[in-house]
């Protein structure tokens, strides 16, 4: 399973420059490669984050989570998250996997890393007691 190019481009705008507060992905199985699906600005929420995976099928993504720490210090975090909806077919889960190390891998600079089969497995509080 390869990395589409505007994969990486998209991790690392989000990464260096805060262009994006997430960025979901998709694996495109034709193509046999993980691409991009969706992006979302740096004024987006967490809950605009969640409302945009499918509730039915497995994503990759990446969140960058923004927070102040007790020193009153601003700091943030990328978080990786594996989506995989106990709703999904089996053959989506089963692909998506199968790719998932490779794929992070190529992810350089992920602080966590979240498996997810349900909404409360990745609540805003699991992001917040992982990264304090």
């Amino acid at each position: 399973m390869g990395v589409a190019d505007h994969s990486k481009n998209a991790f690392m705008e989000l990464q260096r420059r805060k262009v994006h507060r997430y960025i979901i992905f998709k694996v495109d199985e034709k193509k046999r490669e993980v691409m991009v699906e969706k992006t979302g600005g740096p004024a987006e929420s967490y809950d605009d984050f969640t409302a945009a995976l499918p509730e039915n099928d497995c994503r990759y993504a990446v969140y960058d989570y923004d927070f102040v720490t007790s020193e009153n210090c601003q700091k943030s975090k990328i978080f990786f998250i594996a989506w995989s909806p106990s709703t999904a077919q089996i053959r989506a889960k089963m692909l998506y996997a199968t790719s998932k190390d490779r794929f992070r891998r190529q992810l350089d600079g992920i602080h966590y890393e979240i498996q997810a089969t349900d909404p409360t497995e990745m609540d805003l509080e699991v992001l917040q007691e992982r990264a304090n």
